[in-house]
């Protein structure tokens, strides 16, 4: 895990969130990558110079988040980009391999009974980068115990768990599997990878009806640092991002959540 990207917008959360990023960084020896996107308009009709502005201000904002931070020895690179904030993060990630991608859950303008605010939701649902979502005013320790909750036990790419072994190998972190049974589990969705295995302190097994449900049910008795899910097209928080934003009374947690991305 090399590259840290952190897109940052009109959040006072921008600061705590990047951060938590460069001291998560300092930890595990990688780059932190700060972007800011702006929407740049036509040409037409003398917008050159707004756009210009535009381009001034995002600068302005990126300088201000970093200014109030403490970079350590990281190596902390900023960049405005113009266009939609997802076709930006994709470019990036073109151009520069991104291993996880920090954000905060919400910009100050979205409503309090919003978890996950739809500019956060949707690069959750939309790239395939793994996301840890960190919430407001969260300050980065050494995550002791993992929590990781999940339907489907099966992962062929060894690259899925990278995130996951980054963090148990480097932190020694306990590794804690909670593998939830549902109504639609079929025997195949009920193995569980042995390189998984391998690495776990710890495998439950339970019944509910959704994986959130188990994640409810055995939190306290984990009390973990760090909640990791998979959201695969077909899984977990698959309605509930059907539109982007997420709702509290859906999903909330006042922990880091490492949501890992398959394809299928």
């Amino acid at each position: 895990m090399k590259n840290i990207l952190v897109p940052i917008g009109s959040s006072n959360g921008a600061i705590t969130t990047l951060q938590y990023a460069i001291d998560l960084a300092q930890k595990i020896d990688a780059n932190v990558y700060v972007i800011s996107v702006f929407q740049e308009f036509s040409r037409v009709g003398g917008m050159s110079k707004v756009n210009t502005l535009l381009k001034e201000e995002t600068e302005k904002t990126i300088n201000t988040v970093l200014n109030a931070v403490d970079k350590k020895d990281v190596s902390v690179i900023a960049h405005p980009i113009k266009g939609d904030v997802l076709e930006g993060v994709q470019r990036f990630n073109k151009h520069v391999p991104v291993d996880l991608m920090v954000l905060s859950p919400r910009s100050n303008s979205v409503r309090e009974e919003v978890y996950l605010g739809k500019t956060s939701g949707k690069l959750v649902k939309e790239t395939d980068i793994p996301v840890l979502v960190v919430p407001e005013n969260e300050v980065f320790t050494a995550p002791e115990k993992i929590l990781m909750a999940f339907k489907d036990g099966k992962f062929s790419k060894k690259k899925i768990l990278e995130p996951i072994c980054k963090f148990q190998k480097h932190f020694d972190s306990k590794l804690h599997l909670l593998q939830v049974e549902t109504p639609d589990s079929t025997p195949e969705t009920l193995e569980v990878s042995g390189k998984l295995k391998k690495i776990s302190a710890s495998y439950t097994k339970t019944k509910n009806a959704t994986t959130y449900q188990g994640v409810l049910e055995h939190f306290q008795s984990h009390e973990p640092d760090i909640i990791c899910v998979v959201r695969r097209k077909r899984g977990f928080f698959k309605k509930l991002w059907e539109a982007n934003a997420v709702l509290r009374k859906d999903f909330y947690t006042t922990k880091p959540l490492l949501i890992l991305r398959v394809q299928e």
